[in-house]
């Protein structure tokens, strides 16, 4: 891969859901080297410290958790994004994925202002595909593609000027969709590849299929990977767990491919929480990642026989 200029960004955000931690993971990834694992591979990096939410005054909700509290860091989100697009790659290390109804709010403005659409590949469990109206959770870090698709129901928040067209997106790693959330998306034109289909058809053909439309189109790619979208057993350090998720194989090989594609504009790293983790474990997982997705390989080698 060729010499990035990468900007890490980190969002403490813990407002997306009722069990908190996730706001401890910026830190996390620090800690881990995220810096110095991109570094090592001939980027150039800079820590461009923690975004603050925008002033809000909270108020109690019957169903909805931190609502006020969400729409702050969507507005600094957005901005900090559409800024942050403008002179490098940015890394937004989370925070819980609420962090992504501003990420991609803001990151879809600087695709505007490039004239240029926007794609995003969403590595995750869940769809998070819910608005405020159909949540069952009250849990905000369940609607950021309900959002950021242009969904009625999200008053409060920043206007959607930029809608991210359905068949611009691809869901990989379902396992954990509800009801309301699957006759929704049933028949739109998302790519959502659950579990099985991984299982029976490996996660390969579809993430490449998803890559060539990008490319074709001249896009903006858009990555936002939750831990969950692995399985617990190698990523425990997330409130989310669902077993039967990804391995750590086939979790590097999507993001080797990513980077084999050159497309890669924007990343998240969302819902680790440091305080379920296993001596920084699964912080270091993602490190690894990542630095998959920036041009490291990994080299297989031959097992002695006894």
């Amino acid at each position: 891969m060729t010499q990035t200029d990468i900007t890490l960004i980190g969002v403490p955000m813990d407002s997306g859901k009722r069990r908190r931690g996730c706001l401890m993971g910026p830190d996390a990834y620090r800690t881990a080297g995220l810096d110095t694992a991109l570094r090592d591979l001939g980027h150039h990096v800079t820590d461009a410290g923690n975004v603050s939410p925008a002033p809000f005054e909270a108020k109690p909700h019957e169903r909805l958790h931190a609502l006020e509290e969400t729409i702050a860091w969507t507005q600094a989100l957005s901005e900090a994004a559409r800024n942050a697009c403008a002179t490098a790659l940015p890394i937004f290390m989370g925070g819980d994925h609420a962090l992504a109804l501003g990420t991609v709010h803001g990151v879809a403005a600087h695709a505007a202002d490039q004239d240029r659409p926007l794609f995003v590949l969403w590595l995750d469990a869940h769809t998070d595909y819910h608005t405020p109206a159909t949540t069952g959770s009250g849990n905000l870090h369940g609607t950021p593609m309900g959002y950021l698709t242009g969904r009625d129901g999200f008053e409060g928040f920043p206007e959607v000027a930029h809608p991210i067209p359905h068949d611009r997106i691809a869901m990989i790693g379902l396992r954990s969709v509800d009801g309301a959330e699957r006759a929704a998306l049933e028949d739109s034109d998302v790519t959502y590849i659950d579990m099985r289909h991984i299982d029976e058809h490996g996660i390969a053909k579809p993430l490449s299929a998803f890559l060539a439309r990008v490319a074709e189109a001249n896009g903006l790619l858009h990555v936002s990977l939750d831990v969950d979208f692995l399985d617990p057993s190698i990523a425990p350090a997330v409130g989310t767990t669902v077993p039967g998720g990804a391995t750590m194989r086939e979790g590097h090989l999507v993001m080797e491919m990513i980077c084999d594609s050159g497309l890669l504009t924007s990343l998240d790293l969302v819902e680790l929480n440091p305080f379920l983790d296993e001596r920084g474990r699964t912080a270091q997982v993602m490190v690894d990642l990542t630095a998959s997705a920036f041009g490291r390989r990994i080299f297989d080698r031959p097992t002695r026989a006894y």
